[in-house]
């Protein structure tokens, strides 16, 4: 069976226990991340032009109705906005911004439940994360963004599965998308990185409502003969859909409102608290691929800010909220105790870490030495990480906002939910 076929079966399995109560952590947190972003106003323009092109029966984040193509689009941009959404490391992809707007989008339009909703979002970013791995390293490494491309396939796949399509219909949809999929890593650092997240979703939205229409394309747009894997460094890796542990299970939220590269380094210092005085040195042994990423020495800006293991570690050691955006102005890069800090900071590539891992070595100015490390990959019991979702939920929206949406994601009502992305 290629992978194709794979998905097929695998959207119309019952998603087990864990994986549902995990999509609704990630429910909650996307539409916290979507609120947020829509507040930013650089995006205002892009709204309405949007807008513009007509109404319809779904959903926009901040306010408004809209066909819901054009929902999935706006929706999938602003939760990826302030990069604040959910990650996966197994193919290094941003899951839920590609696939949930486009099931809700479509949600609304169908009266779908909110259970068939949770059901098919779980499996949406179950198939992103498979088809991410099935794609393998090589396809991110060359230039192409997860996020856009697998998730774009599990968009599809989500909206196929509340749709109801058949077998055959699913394959065209699939095929449909394979022409459709893109997104380019060159995009990174503007208003192009989100956008690829809003186009995935609209993708599973239209892939699925032509197909639906009658819409045909190749028997295999995935992995057949100059389909998808072929043409984009596809390494055609083995995967297992529905076998064993769910991929999204593992899913990590972020607590940082900055580069996830940067985040086992400030869990490692968790509620550590020092001066500026008393360290001597702070050396931070990271993954090799970060170099490149997120350690910038000596950052400018509040946005280069978000790019630096020593003006990261610096905030954290001198207890600035690192969870929280506010603080990631230009004016902090220019705090005096944050820049002695952060000119104590080494950072090493080390290749027996993981990209989830990383070390963290203190000298104090009298000799003593501490050592601390993380693994974001580390198990997390439910409860705490419900907690750390709401405190982040606060942070971005605010306590009424925070507990209303809470109560929606946990509930039983669509229109709950639906009814608090309309707050801006």
């Amino acid at each position: 069976m290629t992978i194709t076929d794979q998905l097929i079966t695998f959207a119309r399995v019952t998603p087990p226990t864990d994986a549902l109560t995990m999509m609704r952590l990630s429910l909650f947190d996307w539409a916290a991340c979507g609120l947020a972003g829509r507040a930013e106003q650089e995006r205002s323009d892009f709204i309405s032009a949007s807008l513009a092109q007509g109404q319809g029966p779904a959903t926009v984040f901040g306010g408004g109705k809209a066909p819901p193509a054009t929902a999935a689009l706006v929706n999938g941009t602003l939760s990826h906005a302030l990069d604040y959404d959910d990650t996966h490391f197994a193919h290094i992809g941003h899951p839920s911004v590609a696939v949930l707007p486009a099931v809700l989008a479509l949600a609304e339009e169908v009266g779908a439940t909110m259970e068939e909703v949770v059901a098919a979002g779980t499996i949406g970013i179950e198939a992103s994360v498979l088809t991410g791995l099935w794609l393998g390293r090589d396809h991110y490494q060359i230039g192409y963004h997860q996020t856009a491309t697998a998730g774009a396939f599990g968009a599809t796949l989500a909206t196929a599965r509340l749709l109801g399509l058949s077998d055959g219909e699913m394959r065209h949809a699939l095929g449909l998308c394979a022409s459709m999929a893109s997104g380019l890593k060159a995009q990174f650092g503007t208003m192009g990185k989100p956008l690829n997240a809003g186009l995935a979703a609209r993708t599973g939205v239209e892939a699925t409502l032509w197909a639906q229409a009658g819409m045909t394309a190749a028997r295999d747009g995935m992995a057949g003969p100059l389909g998808f894997g072929d043409t984009h460094h596809g390494a055609n890796e083995n995967v297992r859909p529905g076998k064993g542990t769910w991929h999204i299970t593992s899913i990590s939220h972020k607590f940082h409102a900055c580069c996830h590269g940067l985040h086992a380094t400030l869990e490692a210092i968790g509620d550590l608290r020092l001066d500026a005085e008393s360290v001597s040195k702070l050396h931070i042994r990271t993954h090799p691929r970060w170099m490149t990423v997120c350690n910038i020495p000596g950052p400018k800006t509040g946005l280069a800010a978000k790019f630096s293991f020593a003006q990261t570690a610096a905030m954290a050691l001198l207890g600035h909220d690192t969870a929280s955006i506010a603080q990631f102005t230009d004016a902090i890069t220019r705090d005096n105790d944050i820049r002695k800090l952060r000119s104590k900071v080494q950072v090493t590539a080390d290749e027996r870490l993981s990209e989830t891992q990383a070390e963290v070595s203190i000298t104090r100015e009298n000799g003593a030495m501490q050592r601390l490390k993380h693994d974001l990959m580390a198990p997390m019991a439910l409860e705490a990480r419900a907690a750390k979702l709401g405190a982040k939920a606060v942070s971005l929206v605010g306590d009424a906002t925070a507990d209303s949406l809470w109560q929606a994601a946990q509930g039983d009502c669509l229109r709950d939910l639906t009814d608090q992305l309309l707050r801006s």
